[in-house]
Parts: C-alpha cells; structure tokens; sequence
C-alpha cells in the first residue's frame, strides 16, 4: 500500500512533465498519480500486460494510469 503510493506520488509527477499544459500543479498531479498508479495497476492487470518485474516497470506502470487519469481530468475539465 504504502509503496503504491510513492509509486503514484512518482508517477504524479513524471504525467505532469509528460502532459505539459495539461496538469493542475505538483500537489494535484501527484494526487491524481497516486490514483493513477491504482488505474494502472488494475489495467495493465485486466490487460494481461505484465511489464518488467521491479521498480522500473512499477513506475512505468503508474505513470501510464496516471497519464491516463490526467487526460480524463482534463476532458472532464474542459
């Protein structure tokens, strides 16, 4: 749990450096990681996707759901 979200908090920021002008601020971003990094996690299992055991596919993993998030905020936003 408590690695979810530091992986979220991680993640948070790397979709907010990826969707430039599409983040709410640091704080927010990394909110919306943390639920993000939950998002990616269920996808990418529901999927069958497995990524690279270990930090680096966990990031990966998170940041995508987070990125994904941030995109369905930002619809939702405008």
């Amino acid at each position: 749990m408590i690695y979810t979200l530091i992986m979220g908090a991680i993640a948070g920021w790397l979709a907010g450096k990826i969707m430039k002008g599409a983040g709410y601020g640091l704080l927010i971003n990394i909110i919306l990681g943390i639920f993000g990094a939950f998002v990616g996690n269920w996808l990418f299992g529901f999927l069958g996707i497995t990524l690279s055991a270990g930090l680096i596919g966990d990031i990966i993993e998170a940041a995508a759901g987070a990125v994904f998030v941030l995109f369905i905020a930002g619809l939702v936003k405008r």
